[in-house]
């Protein structure tokens, strides 16, 4: 499995981490693009980017919000859609640190689910440099996959909501 390229516009302030693209994403080119995952949905509520809307209009409107997406694997080792089925052994992350550095007005990540924020702790966290890292807001958020049921949708939307604080432009 390959991650995209990341989805980030000119002054992101809120940088949401997936951990690597579904297979559906895969064959749709297209971050999230599993029918059942919330994601849109949550960003049509929040932002106004819902998934009735093309793609690109998608990502447009998340830019002009101040919201960009990627992933925090480059590519991995996984039979199927599962983040649990991922190899370990496999993970190779993306380079967020340089992301970081290239974008300053980046000050929060909001991880999609616990093993985006897991592979963040583990792989790549300790490769950000510690006066960009105590700047920078880790919001670990609940996934938006169709796998995560265990967690009613209003409460998932609730602490998704979150991202609109962080997306006012005086938000440092």
């Amino acid at each position: 499995m390959e991650s995209f390229p990341p989805q980030v516009g000119a002054g992101c302030r809120v940088l949401v981490l997936g951990t690597v693209p579904s297979l559906a994403s895969l064959a749709l080119r297209q971050s999230y693009g599993h029918a059942q995952n919330l994601f849109w949905p949550f960003m049509r509520e929040l932002f106004d980017a819902g998934p009735e809307l093309p793609y690109a209009e998608r990502i447009a409107r998340l830019h002009a919000r101040g919201v960009g997406i990627w992933d925090v694997l480059e590519r991995c080792e996984r039979r199927g859609s599962l983040d649990s089925d991922i190899v370990a052994a496999s993970e190779v992350a993306n380079d967020i640190p340089g992301l970081l550095a290239r974008e300053p007005t980046i000050a929060a990540l909001a991880l999609n689910g616990a093993k985006a924020l897991q592979v963040y702790r583990r792989r790549i966290e300790p490769a950000i440099d510690p006066s960009r890292r105590e700047r920078l807001a880790v919001l670990a958020m609940p996934s938006t996959s169709p796998a995560n049921a265990s967690i009613p949708r209003a409460d998932k939307l609730a602490r998704w909501r979150e991202l609109l604080a962080w997306t006012q432009p005086d938000r440092r």
